[in-house]
């Protein structure tokens, strides 16, 4: 009988374990979190935002102007009046994108600060919500971070053209279809030709929560590489711009306390085109999604509960800090092709 040498045996069996296992997670790791391992910024931020000011913003919108959905044209645009009137205030250039959607009236607002240059940033919130829901969360919340964020931008000009655009018919009937405010944007950039830098989609800013197994995701892989607690800010993206999403973590690591994750991933992962970015991709432009998540962690989602009082604007303020740095570091890179 041949003797076993135990030892060769088992440096072999731990190649196989490691070829077979941990090489193929850790490559998943690396590959959809660029890692997802990271903190918040260890250096004071750029600019400070108000909480109290986000919460104004976010009451005004969810709780004196609802309903803000489809079917009432009217409220939508007292909505966009009362945006148009804040981003005018903070110094913008303010103009409406009207269009119709089944014979129906509709605008987006659009706000420009910095240099006319050819190429741009755009930073972009919906402010429609689902019908029958105040849409505090989703998405008053992402228009309050928009205003704030142009009271920066009107007091420290960016570098080149920043466009903050807020969205009409996000939510469904008309999510996924070319009549999304979004979508109407996209496509008349691309007609004009302007080069986008980069597009932020700011999707539901404002719910956190420190206790443990708050936190969902769409597949139980995903565990192994994020935090139970939700208490971060996420950074989507999908695959082939993995350059951009790393840019955005890594400005906004440098501005906010609240821990900052990413992820890349193909379209098939529910949630990943799940707002207005996805109408840039489709136009051809990198984009990326800030969010707490959506539905993977408040559970009042598209309900009559996502009220203001759920909302915790100290951590909401922080994130806003952190994508103006990402539109300050973005203006100052070098320009390519633009």
């Amino acid at each position: 009988m041949k003797k076993i040498n135990w030892r060769r045996w088992i440096i072999r069996r731990l190649i196989v374990i490691f070829v077979g296992l941990v090489l193929p997670i850790t490559t998943a790791w690396v590959l959809v979190t660029q890692p997802g391992i990271q903190c918040g910024g260890n250096k004071p931020a750029p600019v400070t935002v108000d909480p109290a000011r986000l919460e104004a913003h976010v009451r005004m919108l969810s709780e004196k102007l609802p309903p803000r959905d489809w079917s009432h044209p009217a409220n939508l645009d007292k909505a966009a009046e009362y945006i148009h009137d804040e981003l005018y205030k903070a110094g913008g250039a303010v103009s409406y994108q009207p269009y119709k959607a089944d014979g129906k009236d509709y605008r987006n607002v659009i706000a420009s600060f910095g240099p006319d240059t050819k190429g741009r940033i755009v930073v972009g919130a919906h402010y429609d919500a689902a019908e029958g829901t105040p849409g505090a969360d989703d998405n008053a919340s992402g228009v309050a971070g928009l205003i704030e964020l142009a009271y920066i931008l009107g007091k420290t000009p960016p570098h080149m053209r920043v466009d903050l655009v807020a969205y009409s018919l996000e939510e469904p009937p008309y999510f996924g279809t070319p009549d999304m405010g979004s979508a109407i944007h996209a496509q008349s950039l691309r007609k004009q030709e302007v080069p986008v830098r980069l597009m932020v989609s700011l999707e539901m800013l404002g719910y956190y929560s420190d206790e443990p197994g708050s936190q969902d995701y769409p597949a139980l892989l995903l565990k192994m590489f994020y935090p139970s607690r939700g208490n971060f800010i996420l950074v989507v993206g999908k695959f082939g711009q993995g350059e951009a999403i790393r840019d955005v973590k890594k400005a906004m690591q440098s501005a906010s306390a609240v821990p900052v994750f990413s992820i890349r991933a193909p379209l098939v992962v529910p949630g990943i085109d799940f707002s207005d970015h996805r109408n840039y991709w489709e136009a051809g432009y990198d984009a990326v999604m800030v969010t707490d998540t959506s539905f993977y962690r408040n559970k009042q989602y598209h309900a009559r509960k996502d009220t203001a009082d759920a909302l915790d604007y100290v951590r909401m303020a922080q994130v806003v800090q952190g994508v103006y740095a990402v539109i300050a570091e973005t203006a100052g890179a070098k320009p390519s092709g633009e």
